[in-house]
């Protein structure tokens, strides 16, 4: 079978989609056919000079957002975050961020050759999941670091966990900061009070969104948000020129305008809907004794200080004080009960939702937890869950890629520096970047995350059993 047919299969299979995109395979119309892929062709305008029909699509996208310009993004909320971020900061800048940030941030660090401050993120001790950044930690960061041009912050996270990204912005506009948000699992807040603000109305100066994670739009389609002020304009847009095609799909940005127009038309309803289907599924899992979802059923957001809001789109189900792992549930609802999960970690699995869930596909997913939870074992939580020391940094990244590097096993790779990046996808934040020290600690993490069942990426490399690392005068090859 070629891939259309296969999935084509899969869809007929009824496997419930637990996972973005946020469409979830609904019948939304058939108004993306192949006779409509075309090229910049007369009438159709020019998505990197716009000025006709794709100018009116992006305005009215930033009219629903509130922002002061929007631009269409083809190739994901990735190239967004490259553009904003040599935006917004010259080669060699000073930038503040968390630890817990997507790979992409990391490589436009690498292509600016920027200094990271990491700010230090209080760990949820349920999941591990990281909490929500304290405004009073970024204040202390600007205070100490004066030569910050920049600050980068993830909100809400892969799990859903939202900052106060209004208090933070507030503080870093009072430094001369500007503030870029990586929203990418976010581009459904704001549009219903069951649901936290988002970052564009919170003042934030570059938004960049991912339309497809968690709304109706194909996969790919994002938005970068921007506020006049600190980030010139014209600048982003050039730096967008550079980071996405100079042939963009039609089929694409006719998702996005579909999906804004959607929004604006029937945003109210397709939320309250929405409301109603998460409420009947917080009713279904309140009586789980052994498993968790964060914020929901039993779970609230008082049980979780670390966190300033959540969102309740996303499902994590935790299963830490039990026999199963994150990767141990995910792989019991899809051979079981055929839901297939976005992602999972040592002790919780990720399910997404969007407007696009039925009453029915939650409650399905409800079922199947309360089946598992009775048949679950006990288990006694080894500890509080904390994430390891961030590995000291010995030199920058660009400097790191540019030094010749082998490959070494685990143990005998601890005290070199690292030539390369390691990390889980989902959900992509490094676990090491390029010119950090490798640790024992973190060959700990590496082998309790692999027992785990948790799939590790490396560059050029087998985590966790060989790591790619600089050369040094202690062993040559």
């Amino acid at each position: 079978m070629d891939l259309l047919e296969t999935l084509r299969y899969y869809h007929d299979s009824g496997a419930c989609p637990m996972h973005m995109p946020g469409h979830k395979r609904a019948d939304l119309g058939g108004e993306l056919p192949w006779q409509l892929d075309i090229t910049e062709i007369d009438g159709f305008d020019n998505l990197h000079d716009a000025q006709g029909i794709l100018k009116e699509s992006m305005d009215r996208a930033a009219r629903l957002y509130g922002a002061d310009r929007s631009f269409f993004l083809v190739n994901g909320s990735t190239c967004g975050i490259l553009a904003g971020i040599c935006a917004a900061a010259r080669p060699g800048d000073t930038v503040l961020l968390p630890r817990g940030c997507h790979k992409s941030v990391y490589h436009a660090l690498e292509l600016r050759d920027l200094v990271p401050v990491y700010l230090p993120v209080p760990a949820d001790p349920c999941t591990g999941a990281a909490g929500s950044l304290p405004p009073e930690t970024a204040a202390q960061a600007l205070a100490e670091h004066p030569e910050a041009k920049l600050i980068i912050v993830t909100s809400p996270t892969y799990e859903g966990v939202v900052s106060d990204i209004a208090a933070i912005t507030a503080l870093a506009h009072r430094a001369g900061v500007p503030v870029l948000v990586d929203e990418a699992h976010g581009a459904h807040l704001g549009f219903s009070p069951a649901f936290p603000g988002g970052a564009v109305a919170a003042g934030a100066d570059i938004v960049v969104q991912s339309l497809h994670k968690t709304l109706p739009s194909l996969t790919q389609t994002a938005l970068v948000h921007w506020h006049r002020g600190a980030v010139d304009g014209e600048e982003l847009a050039r730096q967008l020129a550079v980071f996405e095609t100079s042939s963009p799909s039609y089929l694409l940005m006719g998702s996005m305008d579909r999906c804004v127009r959607l929004l604006a038309a029937r945003g109210g309803e397709l939320f309250a809907a929405y409301e109603a289907h998460l409420a009947a599924f917080d009713d279904a899992v309140r009586d789980l004794r052994h498993l968790r979802v964060l914020c929901h059923g039993g779970d609230s957001l008082r049980d979780h200080p670390d966190f300033f809001a959540f969102d309740p789109g996303k499902l994590v189900l935790c299963t830490r004080g039990t026999s199963l792992t994150g990767p141990g549930l995910m792989d019991i609802l899809r051979k079981t009960y055929q839901i297939e999960l976005e992602m999972a970690l040592e002790n919780y699995a990720l399910a997404m939702t969007s407007i696009c869930d039925t009453r029915e596909s939650l409650l399905r997913l409800a079922g199947a937890l309360r089946e598992i939870d009775r048949q679950v074992t006990p288990a006694p939580p080894a500890g509080p869950v904390a994430p390891p020391p961030l590995p000291p940094r010995r030199m920058g990244m660009l400097e790191a890629r540019r030094r010749a590097g082998a490959l070494l096993p685990l143990e005998e790779a601890v005290g070199h520096v690292s030539g390369g990046m390691v990390w889980a996808y989902p959900p992509g934040v490094p676990l090491l970047v390029p010119g950090e020290e490798v640790t024992e600690a973190l060959c700990r993490t590496l082998r309790q995350m692999e027992m785990s069942g948790i799939v590790l990426h490396g560059e050029k490399c087998d985590p966790p059993r060989t790591l790619l690392v600089l050369k040094s005068e202690q062993w040559k090859t």
